[in-house]
């Protein structure tokens, strides 16, 4: 992993990439889970949003 990627010239710091790629992931996540009616099952959705958010953003550090 490198500590920043050059974009067009412009050093971006790696974590910021990922978590970019968390966000789009959950974006086409939130159909999903709209359609499993997860809305219903969880007490507070933007919370279990978040969450999944920081899972997503672990998961692209460690596998990038």
């Amino acid at each position: 992993m490198t500590p920043t990627i050059s974009i067009a010239g412009v050093e971006v710091a790696s974590f910021l990439i990922d978590a970019g790629l968390a966000v789009l992931t959950l974006l086409l996540l939130r159909p999903l889970l709209a359609s499993r009616m997860v809305q219903k099952r969880v007490w507070n959705v933007p919370l279990v949003e978040f969450g999944i958010l920081i899972c997503l953003v672990g998961l692209y550090v460690f596998l990038l």
